[in-house]
């Protein structure tokens, strides 16, 4: 930048380099709120779907442990976007959590959520399931039906157990597929 142009010259540039201007008749910024998320609709379709959902694919259980990891990815995922996802790389749009709530109320939770997900596009969400640490010597219960689940949901392309600091082997990303 050259200082040694007096500042009249300075204006002529910046003139000849701005162009034609006109005047605006108002110069008040009118600033937009952030708009809410959307909270989907359900709709009777939805509710059928999870009634089925519900009863269909009984599940005996697993031999799940505590501190045992969660993957599954379906074939074709890029490993890249798997790595992405097992690091905890991707911005999360929800979570759900599944403490306290007895099989049968976490599977029609999980349902819910993964309809909800899909109906607002979420990418990227964490279920938490739990360590199982209360279980007694069952281990984990929640864990294994939650593992089991997602691996049926077609919406689901991949899940696997959360950093330490997400919640670590008593959660899951869930990385969900796009919609069309």
């Amino acid at each position: 930048m050259d200082h040694d142009k007096p500042p009249d010259e300075d204006a002529a540039l910046f003139r000849a380099a701005v162009g034609e201007v006109r005047l605006l008749r108002q110069d008040r910024h009118t600033a937009r709120g952030r708009r809410p998320k959307p909270r989907p609709h359900h709709s009777e379709a939805a509710e059928r779907e999870v009634i089925q959902d519900l009863m269909s694919d009984p599940f005996g259980g697993s031999d799940i442990q505590p501190g045992d990891e969660l993957q599954f990815a379906r074939p074709g995922l890029q490993r890249t976007v798997y790595r992405k996802l097992r690091r905890g790389q991707f911005r999360l749009d929800a979570e759900l959590d599944l403490h306290g709530m007895t099989t049968a109320e976490a599977r029609q939770a999980l349902a819910v959520f993964l309809a909800e997900a899909r109906d607002a596009r979420w990418r990227c969400v964490r279920v938490i399931h739990g360590k199982g640490l209360r279980s007694s010597n069952r281990g984990p219960v929640l864990k294994g039906h939650v593992a089991h689940w997602l691996t049926q949901r077609d919406e689901v392309l991949a899940f696997s157990s959360a950093r330490p600091a997400d919640g670590g082997t008593g959660a899951v990303y869930v990385l969900l597929r796009r919609r069309d």
